[in-house]
């Protein structure tokens, strides 16, 4: 009884469809996008927290997202690293750490959305209302805001994996490179309508709230420079804003592209080539974005670079 107990909890992960030819530049090009996302990211963290001048709201709530960016990738690539490299009959997990990886997996994704929820909202208040700006975002702010961004992502995904690990299982596959909600409940035999509503439920809130925020926000953004005849003021919205809005079309993109596939079994390795490329792409860009659109954070990493330079010459 406790060897079959033990083989139903093995599962067995599909992985990406690698020939033996091409597994070594594929292992190596990913290997070097998680050192990229990895670095720059934290560099980009540590960028701000040790410089005073970057110690603003914006900067600040921008940490939230180099943070998830780095506990995403580390969450899916190295396990796709390691899959590459192993036959396809081998590519076995747990069915609690795969649990465990569709939690984290969810929580990435839904906190990407509510972290640009919150600097969207920090973009609002410092164009619409830029007297009070230093009034509204507060030091306490700025943590209530970070906290209520991730608070919330857990607990609604907390409810969704809920739902998922009361039910039985009959099967054993899970067609992906890693461990999601669907994948999970898709292993069960029993009716799984409760999961399909609340599942739905979640992604219209997520989705329709992110949406709709943002763009009401850009909308009185938009409203607010029309109206101003001021160019400086204009310029630097307009940097921030684009900056912030090219990441959250690209994450939205990759979302509804996702969601899309998942609607299409045939279309399951279509959906794991958009998957890795969505979880190691977007990380990557988010950091090059910010790092070289931003102007006060491009200003400080030309300074590191011209300091480091400086004491090789005297080297």
């Amino acid at each position: 009884m406790e060897n079959q107990t033990s083989t139903e909890d093995i599962l067995l992960l599909e992985g990406l469809k690698v020939t033996p030819k091409s597994s070594i530049p594929v292992f190596t090009l990913l290997l070097l996008i998680y050192i990229f996302i990895t670095v720059s990211n934290l560099g980009l963290v540590a960028l701000i927290f040790r410089t005073r001048s970057l110690q603003q709201p914006m900067y600040l709530l921008f940490c939230n997202m180099s943070i998830n960016d780095i506990f995403g990738a580390t969450i899916i690539i190295p396990h796709v690293l390691r899959d590459i490299l192993i036959s396809h009959s081998e590519r076995y997990i747990h069915y609690i750490d795969c649990v465990i990886q569709a939690f984290c997996v969810h929580v990435y994704g839904s906190t990407s959305h509510t972290v640009l929820m919150i600097m969207a909202f920090d973009r609002y208040v410092a164009i619409c209302n830029p007297l009070r700006y230093a009034t509204i975002m507060t030091n306490t702010m700025v943590v209530k805001l970070s906290a209520a961004a991730w608070v919330v992502a857990f607990v609604m995904v907390a409810i969704l994996l809920g739902l998922t690990i009361r039910l039985s299982r009959c099967r054993r596959v899970i067609p992906n490179m890693f461990c999601d909600n669907a994948s999970l409940f898709n292993l069960s035999c029993e009716s799984v309508l409760i999961n399909h509503i609340y599942g739905l439920g979640y992604t219209v809130v997520l989705l329709g709230s992110s949406i709709s925020s943002v763009t009401l926000t850009y909308l009185k953004i938009a409203a607010v420079c029309v109206r101003s005849k001021n160019k400086v003021l204009n310029s630097k919205a307009l940097q921030t804003c684009a900056t912030h809005l090219t990441v959250y079309i690209l994450l939205l993109v990759s979302a509804f592209i996702i969601v899309i596939l998942h609607r299409f079994p045939q279309l399951s390795d279509h959906r794991k080539v958009a998957a890795i490329v969505g979880e190691v792409a977007l990380p990557a860009l988010n950091a090059v974005i910010y790092g070289l659109q931003i102007k006060e954070i491009r200003q400080r990493i030309v300074a590191v670079f011209h300091s480091k330079g400086a004491l090789m010459n005297l080297k």
